[in-house]
């Protein structure tokens, strides 16, 4: 350091503490009142933005490509996932529109809600969309089952489904039909009943072939909440409205699982799972940096004021963020961690060395102005170091962190003054009286204080081959870009959507494609349609049924042969005796299985007949609930069935022009732009085929969207604004610090160990596969300053403070560096134990970077500074 600026910063260090310590209380009152205002202005004007998908540039292609698919077709942006699930597809059918129409009607929590594969116009032409040869298929088979849903028309009970089975079974009235799907599903309906399970008997599965509706028992509902993004949790009234709608229909319908997904639904409970893990890792924090700094300090004075200050931080600090921003997003928030982290240091080397100086017999005053004046440098150098690290963010396009680096390289400064003025005069009022030195320090064997200087070759050496070794590792680094890997896999949007994502029909991760024409479009569905990577591809001309003609003669004669019996199931049967009906329908079969042993459903028969009579002796004892259950359950869901089927024959031949604009507002926008949907060929699941279908896709039509590209181009981004974040913030620091000190070696001194920690921390996340996230990445500052903090400190240590009688690691300078780190690792470590994947793995990068950045100011700089013991 040049004599000139040692000399300048001296005489206005000394000034500084003199003033301090000839107004304490003014200046304890001033701040007081200006920490109130700033509490009062901060409350009443700081809002809070939680939309993710402006914490980065809007300008970026991928975001500009999203705003105008969302723009185009707003109903399916923002939106939530809602699985139905239920034992048969007529259950699910009639569950998801139930939902749809309950969310529907809570305008105030949703602005739409649509089932994709469930309207009135897929209802009536469901046919259509078949094969010729599946529908020719599915006719004969219907065909086949006309006299069995003829009688069943006229005599809808038990007792009329047993007297036809009975006929066919003895070839009186012969039905060609295959009868052992029928009796097997009996057996399964008596089983359930049996074992108490409750069990409906699909007709659509035995009749048609679950070809009316859905094809599987799983219906998607897609809802569009009302977001406040003022909130923390800004999808929580929508949310939670459909939980209570969804709990309702599930307790009307004991077997329907219903399960929410979705971006809003995968953020929100992201957030839960983190507000719920922090809650216990800030209670355990808190007591392991209160035991940290009390182990440090041995003073609950110097504790009281050290908290003291950090609180007078925060508050100044957050109404800085009011004034100069107004909000704070999901990453800014993390400023006061960094403020907590950083202005901890700050206060610790003050409060250190002011006992050590209270020790060596000074008077209280002497004692604060000597501890401004041998460590206000130090800090001042590191507040001007790790601001310029920050502010480094301002111009990125990561937006979340740009105002992150404003705040706290504004929170630095802040620190900076509260640590040189206010903590001081918290020292005049909590003065210590008799101060004995630190026990410690006599108790540190002898070869540990030592060992940086007697082995300093030694550490020279493997400083070398641990530097190289990591930059050779470090060619192993990811990021991963895939958001979904961050959230706790055992929350129900989470795990799933991973179930939803191994589909070829429902994946989310489904992209988007846009056309400004018609023919342009086909032309692209065509491309895309030909990659490996794509299962098939869906935009407007695909609602239109192909061969038209040929098909409506088959359900017109299938109409002929079925029409006048299937509106007849919805009206008023005669009642029957169950239980009689299920006596007479046991001695038939035991007839028939004496006179034909073996008849080509025996086996079926057999097992039908034991099911029956241990069903009634069942049954006998609560016959007033069980036999009623027993019809509910197998003759339960044909009237729906048969009304799915009767409105399916009325299909009618349609063009393009036709097609209902509550169906095509979803392909084709108010503009005339046409979206074509890209489903994925692979599970999703795995990054590498998430890649490669971005990567494929994108090379045919680059505009395309949707929830992995945001992933994936959010990712690179980001990596991108940390890579000229850093190397910015590394440029100014050496070049500020070559400017304040005057030194190659001394600014050597700090950014070496600096760079091996980070080299080293790299290399174990890599070792540790704990690869770079969304979440982890933002601790990346917090290290880098403490980093540059600690070199600085030890540095300014060795060359202006030390003493050749006394060892560098047994000062308050090496002290300070040492709980500075323990107690930010305290502060942050138990991150690590928390459910959210993404705040764990931050805790143990933060966990790994503090240390290694420990070993290296601690033992590496002291080895590389040429001095001796």
């Amino acid at each position: 350091m040049s004599d000139s600026s040692i000399s300048s910063l001296d005489k206005f260090l000394g000034w500084w503490g003199y003033n301090v310590l000839r107004y304490p209380w003014t200046l304890l009152v001033f701040t007081l009142i200006i920490c109130g205002s700033s509490f009062y202005y901060t409350f009443n004007n700081l809002g809070v933005n939680t939309n993710t998908a402006e914490m980065l540039s809007p300008d970026l292609p991928f975001q500009k490509n999203r705003k105008r698919i969302e723009a185009a077709f707003p109903h399916d942006a923002g939106s939530i996932i809602l699985v139905v699930e239920a034992q048969t597809p007529e259950e699910t059918s009639q569950a998801a529109i139930k939902l749809a129409n309950a969310l529907a009607a809570q305008k105030q929590h949703f602005n739409s809600v649509y089932i994709p594969t469930e309207n009135d116009f897929f209802k009536q032409q469901a046919l259509l969309y078949l094969e010729v040869d599946e529908l020719e298929v599915l006719a004969a088979k219907l065909s086949d089952a006309q006299p069995f849903i003829g009688h069943l028309s006229q005599n809808f009970h038990l007792q009329g489904l047993f007297s036809i089975i009975n006929e066919a079974l003895n070839q009186k009235n012969s039905l060609p039909m295959d009868l052992e799907p029928l009796l097997n599903a009996l057996n399964h309906s008596f089983d359930a009943q049996i074992r108490q399970q409750i069990y409906h008997l699909s007709w659509q599965e035995l009749l048609a072939s679950n070809k009316l509706n859905t094809e599987s028992r799983r219906t998607i509902v897609i809802a569009r909440p009302k977001m406040n993004f003022k909130e923390i949790l800004p999808a929580e009234l929508a949310l939670t409205a459909a939980r209570l709608t969804i709990k309702d229909l599930m307790l009307q319908i004991p077997t329907l699982n219903i399960r929410i997904t979705g971006e809003i639904a995968l953020e929100h409970e992201e957030l839960e799972s983190v507000t719920e893990g922090s809650a216990i890792a800030g209670i355990v924090s808190l007591i392991l940096v209160c035991s940290s700094l009390w182990f440090g300090l041995r003073s609950v004075k110097l504790l009281l004021a050290t908290f003291l200050a950090l609180i007078f931080g925060l508050i100044l600090t957050a109404g800085f963020a009011t004034i100069a921003i107004g909000h704070l997003n999901l990453i800014s928030i993390a400023f006061a961690v960094l403020y907590i982290g950083l202005g901890v240091d700050y206060a610790i080397h003050l409060c250190l060395r002011y006992r050590e100086c209270r020790a060596s017999g000074m008077e209280n005053n002497e004692a604060i102005c000597e501890s401004i004046h041998s460590v206000g440098f130090s800090i001042f150098l590191c507040a001007l170091t790790t601001s310029l690290g920050f502010l480094a963010f301002i111009p990125t396009d990561y937006s979340g962190v740009s105002e992150l680096g404003l705040i706290s390289g504004a929170g630095m400064f802040i620190g900076l003054f509260i640590s040189l003025t206010i903590l001081p005069a918290l020292l005049t009022l909590f003065s210590l009286k008799t101060v004995k030195p630190l026990p410690a320090s006599g108790r540190t064997p002898l070869w540990l204080v030592n060992f940086p200087f007697h082995f300093s070759k030694p550490i020279k050496i493997s400083a070398i081959l641990f530097t190289i070794v990591s930059v050779i590792v470090l060619t192993q680094l990811t990021f991963d870009s895939n958001s979904i890997n961050l959230r706790d896999p055992r929350s129900e949007s989470v795990s799933t959507i991973k179930e939803l994502l191994r589909s070829k029909t429902d994946s989310p991760y489904a992209l988007s494609a846009l056309s400004d024409n018609l023919k342009q479009a086909q032309q692209m569905a065509q491309n895309l349609n030909a990659l490996p990577v794509v299962d098939n591809t869906i935009f407007l001309t695909d609602l239109v049924a192909k061969n038209q003609d040929e098909k409506l003669a088959i359900i017109e004669e299938l109409d002929l042969i079925l029409g006048s019996q299937l509106n007849q199931f919805n009206q008023v049967h005669e009642e029957i005796d169950t239980r009689q009906a299920l006596v007479d329908f046991s001695s038939q079969i035991k007839q028939i299985l004496q006179q034909q042993p073996q008849h080509l459903v025996a086996l079926s028969l057999q097992k039908l007949q034991t099911n029956l009579q241990t069903f009634i002796v069942q049954a006998d004892n609560n016959p007033v609930e069980t036999y009623p259950a027993l019809e509910e359950n197998i003759l339960g869901l044909l009237p729906y069935t048969m009304e799915r089927l009767r409105t399916s024959l009325m299909a009618t031949e349609y063009t393009l022009a036709d097609l209902p604009r509550y169906l095509t507002q979803h392909w084709i926008s108010n503009e005339g732009l046409y979206r074509i949907l890209i489903m994925p060929a692979d599970n999703q699941n795995v990054l590498e085929n998430q890649l490669s279908f971005v990567k494929d896709v994108q090379a045919i039509t680059p505009g395309v969207t949707g929830l992995s590209v945001a992933d994936q181009a959010s990712g690179d981004a980001i990596v991108k604004a940390f890579i000229e974040a850093f190397s910015g913030a590394l440029i100014a620091i050496v070049l500020l610090l070559l400017l304040i000190l005057r030194n190659i070696k001394n600014t050597l001194l700090v950014i070496f160990p600096l760079l091996l920690a980070t080299l080293l921390t790299g290399a174990s996340n890599v070792i540790l596969n704990n690869p770079f996230n969304f979440a982890n990445i933002i601790a990346l500052p917090l290290l880098m300053g403490m980093g540059v903090d600690s070199g600085i400190h030890i540095m300014h240590r060795l060359h202006s403070n030390f003493d050749v009688n006394e060892n560098l690691l047994q000062t308050s300078t090496a002290r300070g560096v040492f709980f500075s780190s323990l107690t930010t690792m305290c502060s942050f470590s138990s991150l690590a134990f928390t459910p959210h994947v993404g705040t764990s793995s931050m805790g143990l990068l933060l966990a790994l970077g503090i240390f290694f950045t420990l070993i290296c100011t601690l033992i590496v700089l002291p080895a590389f500074s040429g001095k001796t013991v």
